[in-house]
């Protein structure tokens, strides 16, 4: 009995070409290979809309890197992050036998500079005395008013280096600076914490704002918009409380830096990704802007590509993406009206994509 010859579907054989490997080849002798059809869109400029919304990220409004002031090994971390901890509780804990025995030495030495007080002032008054019978000269007992004023002064250094020693024996002891939530550790026990060294990172969760940078040829526009507003993680837009814009462009980016705090009730963490939409921003009447669907950008990381049709091949392109205009993003550089891209970047990225008959 014969076998019949069947055409393998393109999606069926991505799937079984990894797990098979050359080995499906024969299998697939006399099959028709079909290509996947893609999209393809040619860029033209159009108008600008009155709104311009950009990507922002969350961050705290009051935020603290917590370093070690101390030299030891972590003997103990007492929280992990995402723990919550109130203002004076211990964080961390390192080893403080150096500083305790500092501390130790720094006693015995205000004990020490103790006794040589009363010595020089014994010392002084029997001098004033043996100088008020005449049986001394004024020179010996300038000699004593000294060596007692030498005396005071050394017991005042001695109770300010016991101080200075308690006071390090004390940064053995990490605390929170405020009421707040761990947002990273960057140490562990056993570690070796160093003066300046980070141990953890928290913030304070009730006070979150938004940080958006907005290119620096639309700050003007940001600036007149009549009202802005922050789509929240779960889709919600809330009106920030306040909007503060930065007095420097960045040198690199050519943006600037807007920051809008958000309300109390805002749920969201630092880090997360939200939307910043300027409404009502005035734009020239000539101004045109090269929109391409969303869909057609591939983000990997911090990069932001299109695949652009070249010989009837998609090739991928780096490009800088500006504001949102609802499902379209606007193209700042990397493409220019006239040429032709595709519609979808994640099945232009295969490798028998095609373009779509028109």
């Amino acid at each position: 009995m014969g076998i019949k010859n069947t055409a393998v579907p393109s999606r069926l054989r991505r799937r079984l070409l990894p797990a098979l490997g050359l080995g499906l080849t024969g299998l697939l002798t006399g099959a028709a290979i079909a290509a996947t059809p893609v999209p393809v869109i040619q860029l033209s400029a159009a108008s600008a809309g009155r709104s311009l919304e950009m990507s922002a990220t969350i961050e705290a409004l009051r935020q603290a890197t917590v370093a070690a002031q101390a030299s030891g090994n972590v003997l103990a971390l007492g929280v992990k992050a995402g723990d919550r901890v109130k203002a004076g509780q211990w964080l961390a804990r390192i080893d403080d036998r150096e500083p305790a025995a500092a501390l130790s030495r720094s006693e015995g030495g205000v004990l020490q500079a103790e006794a040589e007080l009363r010595n020089a002032q014994v010392q002084a008054e029997r001098t004033r005395d043996l100088r008020a019978k005449g049986f001394v000269s004024q020179a010996a007992l300038d000699v004593a008013e000294t060596q007692l004023k030498s005396a005071q002064a050394g017991l005042q250094a001695a109770q300010g280096g016991r101080r200075q020693a308690a006071l390090a024996r004390d940064f053995s002891t990490i605390t929170a600076p405020f009421d707040g939530v761990v947002l990273a550790t960057h140490l562990d026990t056993g570690d070796l914490a160093a003066p300046g060294r980070p141990i953890l990172t928290l913030y304070a969760p009730g006070a979150l704002r938004a940080v958006v940078q907005v290119p620096a040829s639309r700050s003007a526009a940001a600036r007149q918009a009549s009202g802005r507003q922050v789509q929240l993680p779960d889709g919600q837009w809330v009106t920030p409380l306040r909007s503060t814009e930065l007095p420097t462009t960045d040198p690199v980016s050519q943006t600037v830096e807007w920051r809008l705090d958000l309300p109390a009730s805002a749920q969201a963490t630092p880090g997360q990704s939200v939307s910043v939409r300027f409404d009502g921003a005035p734009t020239e009447p000539t101004t045109r802007a090269l929109l391409i669907p969303a869909a057609a950008v591939l983000q990997r990381g911090e990069l932001e590509a299109v695949y652009v049709l070249r010989d009837q091949r998609f090739v991928l392109r780096a490009v800088r993406l500006g504001s949102r205009q609802g499902p379209q993003v606007e193209v700042l550089a990397g493409l220019k009206a006239g040429e032709q891209i595709a519609a979808d970047a994640v099945r232009a990225g295969l490798a028998d994509a095609t373009p779509a008959a028109r």
